[in-house]
């Protein structure tokens, strides 16, 4: 198979321990088997927030590229570039890569929401084709974004096989959540929702990058002190792949309270290791994790929250028969290869013009 080049335009750091990024850094393994090359284009630090001359530069680095090399870029920087297809030299190979419309990013106020959408809606005009990592989120672009069908592709996260976890060594129930301290994520909603909890024998281990937002991850830590739960509950931080490894194997429980997702990549790692899963009906997760092996809840309703993780707590059958759904689930997970030969059509068509 003869190789072509690309472009994938990122910003902040590669290395950062999101999903988003994650998804880029699979990406860039797998690519090359479909076919493509693909060199990484720094945008630059601060998305979405940036300044002028954070957009100047990164608009300066498009327009430096050759003309008709098919540019992959991630949505957290196109969405507040609507310049971006202007700024290539003609014709526009661009490709967007959409993880969640920053407009749903809790939090925002009205003001910005609106900014924002109206940005990336401008932003993804541009775009000769757009990837989405769901079909929620397609769905999403194409009714609130006005982006056209034809020019949509969804190319679902991948994951990795697993061992299965053997779970916690005691008498507590072993719950884990894993996504950064930043309020679409929810865990003051999950903190509240243990504290209604605190009858049954639980801990619980948040591992996540807390330097996204110091204000939000400095709140939901002081509220696990406010509401008693201090002992019970342990930040992490960011940690690497190895000891989070290590953390799903000792887990009995996944927990992910989301305000949103345009996926939810940390709940289908959890059912890749067979554990049973608590979340939301927010954004993507319905779609993203099998029945069998989830109690999903409405977001945003620690009650209703305490309610499920109350029912799996005093019963210990009841999260060996979602277990057991989970493993069961997860030889039919997406893989990484498929993503990738998605995202390589997207490439191709952009290229057709």
């Amino acid at each position: 198979m003869a190789e072509r080049a690309a472009v994938f335009a990122i910003p902040g750091d590669l290395a950062s321990p999101t999903g988003g990024y994650a998804y880029a850094r699979r990406l860039f393994e797998h690519l090359p088997a479909c076919g493509w090359t693909v060199s990484h284009l720094p945008m630059g630090e601060g998305y979405p927030a940036i300044d002028g001359r954070t957009a100047h530069a990164a608009c300066e680095r498009l327009a430096a590229l050759a003309p008709g090399v098919p540019v992959l870029m991630d949505g957290l920087a196109l969405g507040v570039l609507p310049q971006a297809a202007d700024a290539l030299a003609a014709p526009s190979r661009l490709v967007a890569l959409v993880h969640h419309p920053l407009a749903l990013e809790s939090g925002l106020s009205p003001t910005r929401a609106t900014a924002l959408r109206q940005s990336e809606r401008a932003a993804l005009a541009g775009a000769a084709m757009v990837v989405a990592t769901s079909r929620t989120t397609a769905l999403t672009l194409h009714r609130d974004y006005s982006v056209p069908e034809v020019r949509l592709l969804v190319a679902v996260p991948g994951t990795d096989p697993a061992p299965p976890a053997i779970g916690a060594d005691g008498p507590e129930v072993a719950l884990l959540s894993v996504g950064s301290l930043v309020p679409r994520k929810g865990h003051d909603v999950l903190l509240r929702a243990l504290a209604r909890c605190v009858a049954w024998p639980w801990r619980l281990t948040v591992v996540g990058d807390d330097t996204r937002d110091a204000q939000a991850a400095a709140q939901v830590r002081a509220l696990a002190g406010s509401l008693g739960l201090g002992e019970r509950v342990r930040f992490t931080g960011a940690i690497d792949a190895a000891r989070l490894e290590a953390l799903y194997a000792r887990s009995d429980l996944f927990v992910l309270a989301s305000r949103h997702e345009g996926y939810g990549m940390a709940g289908t790692e959890a059912i890749a290791r067979g554990l049973p899963v608590v979340s939301t009906t927010a954004g993507a997760i319905p779609e993203a994790l099998p029945p069998a092996a989830c109690r999903l809840v409405p977001p945003d309703d620690p009650v209703a929250l305490a309610g499920a993780l109350g029912g799996l707590l005093a019963h210990p059958a009841a999260r060996r028969r979602l277990a057991a759904a989970a493993i069961e689930a997860a030889a039919s997970l997406p893989r990484w290869h498929e993503t990738a030969a998605v995202v390589a059509h997207a490439l191709e068509r952009a290229m057709e013009g």
